[in-house]
């Protein structure tokens, strides 16, 4: 789990770094497939990301738009799980206005920092940046009104205790509303691992069945999964050749079987 720590961190810090000095984006989580790459391409409208500071869009390395999932209201307070360069915690923080909260939580210093500076450039008053892991969240029980997070639970070793933490920081009537990557239907295991590569960076993406059990465990309730882009072989034929496999081949078994995911629930 350390080592798993430590490739994440690595990957995100050299992702910041890039953002910061105004260097091409590398996408796809950060795996280099450039910025039109089929997972991190037209999330965000412009009219939500024109007054942003360039940099908290250049660090944008998501699969989806959380911001776009939920209702705010004034004076919510909402985290932000994995909140890199700052982007949905910034898009969150107008929406809740100065009344609100908005906390972005990252455990690489390097996004840490370039979020920090995006919240200055951006004038947001109602946001603060803290360090940390998403397995254990470094705030109290029943805290917040919504959590959202943009592909990164995926990442994550031990995902089961990334939903119980959320979980415990919710406040009753506390709504969950990520963007994820999902696995839909059996995928052969050395196969899913070169596709993961591509769609989900260094960790594995959960099976729609299996990320809704784990929010039952948790103690989730109306739960949804609604897989709003799903990935064809040719967005990621390029990637499957280099890694030695017969894309032809396999096209089969992994046609259609990944998808960025809206994903919903809440705490009864």
């Amino acid at each position: 789990m350390s080592e798993l720590r430590e490739v994440i961190q690595q990957k995100y810090g050299e992702a910041a770094r890039r953002a910061a000095t105004g260097e091409e984006k590398s996408g796809c989580c950060g795996t280099g497939c450039g910025c039109s790459d089929p997972i991190t391409s037209d999330l965000y409208a412009v009219d939500q990301t024109g007054a942003l500071p360039a940099e908290a869009v250049a660090a944008s390395l998501g699969c989806g738009n959380p911001t776009a999932l939920i209702e705010l209201h004034e004076g919510d307070t909402v985290l932000d799980l994995g909140s890199g360069g700052g982007i949905d915690v910034l898009l969150s923080a107008r929406r809740v206005g100065p009344s609100g909260k908005v906390y972005g939580l990252d455990m690489t210093d390097e996004m840490l920092a370039l979020a920090r500076e995006n919240q200055r450039k951006a004038g947001a008053s109602n946001v603060e940046f803290l360090k940390g892991e998403i397995e254990k969240i470094p705030l109290p029980d029943n805290s917040v009104d919504v959590i959202i997070s943009n592909c990164v639970i995926n990442l994550s070793a031990d995902k089961g205790r990334v939903l119980r933490e959320a979980f415990r920081v919710l406040k009753p009537g506390g709504r969950f509303a990520v963007s994820d990557v999902v696995v839909r239907g059996e995928v052969p295991s050395d196969i899913r691992r070169s596709v993961e590569l591509w769609v989900g960076c260094v960790a594995g993406a959960l099976q729609e069945t299996e990320y809704v059990s784990l929010l039952k465990r948790a103690g989730f309730s109306d739960i949804e999964i609604e897989a709003w882009r799903v990935y064809k072989v040719d967005d990621a034929r390029e990637f499957l050749t280099g890694a030695g496999l017969d894309v032809e081949q396999i096209a089969p078994q992994v046609e259609g079987k990944f998808a960025s995911a809206f994903i919903r629930a809440k705490k009864a």
